[in-house]
């Protein structure tokens, strides 16, 4: 689009002379506002042509091979998914079958096979526990030093009270 205002492309020229008569002021402002009041040309945003598109152009059809090569990756890939769908299947139905049966199980007979082995879980854990505080009395130790030996206990004390604490670590010797 070319300029219709010359103004519009050409940067303002510097005046050697920097005072202006008082007509070249008076055709300066006539100029500067009538460029700013002149309205902007309209400018299209989009364009549709409404001619019909031909049904074939005009270079000829070219025969496309119909070769679908797959990859070894990508035929393994499938192969192992459907597998695993079939397998999944399996296991969900199994799973289904067997919550069917637990459906008609009564609560006695739950507790009649769950409370043996329940108590024989609960004998265990007591025995396990009793056995790890018996190992847990016998705190004998042994030390021995040859040459000049220095025992030295220190005791440090880390109080930390309220909800927001500091520590305050005090090495007493």
């Amino acid at each position: 689009m070319l300029p219709e205002n010359p103004y519009e492309s050409t940067p303002n020229t510097i005046h050697s002379n920097a005072r202006l008569t008082a007509a070249e002021a008076a055709e300066e402002a006539r100029r500067i506002i009538a460029e700013a009041y002149r309205p902007v040309p309209q400018m299209p945003t989009a364009f549709r042509d409404p001619a019909p598109l031909p049904l074939y152009g005009s270079t000829p059809p070219v025969p496309q091979s119909d070769s679908r090569l797959v990859p070894a990756w990508a035929a393994g890939t499938a192969v192992a998914g459907i597998g695993t769908g079939a397998a999944f299947v399996g296991i969900g139905c199994g799973i289904w079958l067997a919550c069917q049966g637990f459906a008609a199980v009564t609560l006695a007979s739950v507790l009649f096979v769950t409370l043996p082995i329940a108590a024989v879980a609960a004998v265990a854990a007591a025995i396990g526990s009793a056995l790890r505080s018996l190992k847990a009395t016998h705190t004998e130790t042994h030390h021995h030093y040859t040459g000049a030996v220095r025992l030295e206990n220190n005791t440090i004390t880390a109080p930390a009270y309220g909800l927001i604490a500091r520590n305050r670590n005090e090495l007493t010797r």
